[in-house]
């Protein structure tokens, strides 16, 4: 094959690269349909989510686990992947089920994405990364883009109670995204994607339940024919397959390209959201969704890419 033709491997790699961040950008779709079809709260809802991924990520960590018992000996290593799935997975997740009580799923999206740029502002203030040129102009396209984005919302809708509340909230979650994927490229070397993933989902399983527990008791969560539809929607095709979609893709292309595939998400949610939801779309909508890929993929081009599961929450 000529230079230009990608190999066999190359291109089925792209491929599963591609499906699993079409199916990452579901979620949002997911969750706003839970809301607006049942009386389901954002803990009971992720409570739900985390229930119906937990035996395959279980199954996952076992496996991995009998084929190398040495692992559990290292407890740095252990210590380490739990806190970074209490905090990506556990607290991300729960600051994006509450922001998407209040925005729409395209703005959502939108600034979630910003967690690569966050990223590497982590690493230049707490790890004295070099910081280019590039970078600088990345970081101002896509905040340029966020603002535009929020502002056409605001200007198009009827800014309901909490919209403001529920930017801060899916802004927490891209900050703690953020921090997972920079400790994630610190640990996932040692651990493996696959054991690391399946470590940090368990954990974050772990501190919903306890949360949830703790507000609520043991109080049963009414479970009607859609809520179980949508839950095992948010917990297969928008947690469990496309993890392992990423993880397979990125293993045959490296996540510096993986990276750069998951810029169709906030185009996939925002088209989504139109004909499922029936959100409007606007110029300046698509106008700032540009800036902001734009942005992320001068980041992705410039920064050094650890092997690193890049799925948002």
């Amino acid at each position: 094959m000529g230079k230009l033709m990608p190999s066999s491997i190359s291109r089925i790699g792209f491929w599963l690269a591609l499906s699993g961040a079409l199916l990452f950008s579901t979620k949002a779709i997911w969750v706003k349909l839970a809301y607006r079809d049942t009386d389901i709260d954002a803990v009971s809802l992720l409570l739900l989510r985390m229930l119906f991924s937990f035996p395959f990520y279980l199954i996952l960590f076992v496996w991995v686990g009998y084929k190398d018992q040495q692992f559990f000996k290292d407890y740095r290593l252990w210590l380490g992947m739990l806190a970074m799935g209490i905090v990506g997975y556990y607290a991300s997740s729960l600051f994006d089920f509450i922001g998407l009580q209040y925005v729409s799923a395209g703005l959502e999206r939108l600034i979630l994405f910003v967690y690569p740029t966050l990223a590497v502002l982590i690493n230049k203030w707490f790890f004295k990364t070099s910081f280019n040129k590039k970078q600088r102009w990345a970081l101002l396209i896509t905040y340029m883009g966020i603002v535009i984005a929020c502002y056409s919302e605001i200007k198009m809708l009827h800014v309901k109670d909490g919209f403001y509340f529920g930017c801060v909230m899916i802004l927490l979650c891209a900050i703690t995204f953020a921090i997972y994927l920079v400790g994630t490229g610190r640990l996932v070397k040692q651990a493996g994607v696959i054991r690391y993933t399946s470590t940090a989902m368990l954990a974050a399983t772990a501190g919903i339940v306890v949360h949830y527990l703790v507000l609520k008791g043991w109080k049963p969560i009414p479970m009607k024919q859609d809520l179980v539809g949508y839950s095992i929607a948010l917990a297969l095709l928008a947690t469990v397959i496309p993890s392992l979609l990423m993880s397979s893709g990125m293993k045959r292309i490296g996540s510096n390209q993986v990276s750069i595939i998951t810029s169709i998400g906030p185009v996939s949610t925002i088209l989504q959201a139109h004909w499922f939801l029936g959100e409007p779309i606007t110029g300046w909508q698509i106008f700032g969704t540009i800036l902001v890929i734009v942005g992320v993929l001068l980041i992705s081009d410039t920064k050094k890419h650890s092997e690193t599961p890049l799925q948002a929450t």
